[in-house]
C-alpha cells in the first residue's frame, strides 16, 4: 500500500479509469460480436449493427483504449466481411 498522499490518490484514480476502460472495452466487444453475428446470419439490421460497431471502434480509439492502428484494422476487417456478405 502506498504511504504518500499522491500515491494513494493515484491508486484511486487508476482504479476508476480501469473500470471505465473495462466497461468501454466490453461494450466494444459486444458490438463487434453482434455485428459479426448479423453479417453471418444475413440479418435485416446488419447495416445498423455494423455502423454501431464502427462507432464503438472509433470511440475506443479516441479514448485511447485501443491503438488507432488496431481500430483501423478492426474497421477494415468488419467492412470486408460486411461487403462480402
Amino acid at each position: 500500500m502506498p504511504n504518500i498522499k499522491s500515491a494513494k490518490k493515484r491508486v484511486l484514480v487508476n482504479k476508476t479509469k480501469a473500470a471505465r476502460n473495462r466497461s468501454t472495452n466490453s461494450a466494444l466487444k459486444t458490438a463487434l460480436k453482434k455485428a459479426n453475428a448479423a453479417i453471418e446470419a444475413n440479418a435485416a439490421d446488419k447495416d445498423v449493427l455494423v455502423a454501431a460497431a464502427m462507432k464503438k471502434i472509433d470511440q475506443s480509439a479516441a479514448k485511447g483504449i485501443i491503438h488507432k492502428n488496431n481500430a483501423a484494422r478492426k474497421k477494415s476487417a468488419l467492412a470486408l466481411k460486411a461487403n462480402k456478405a
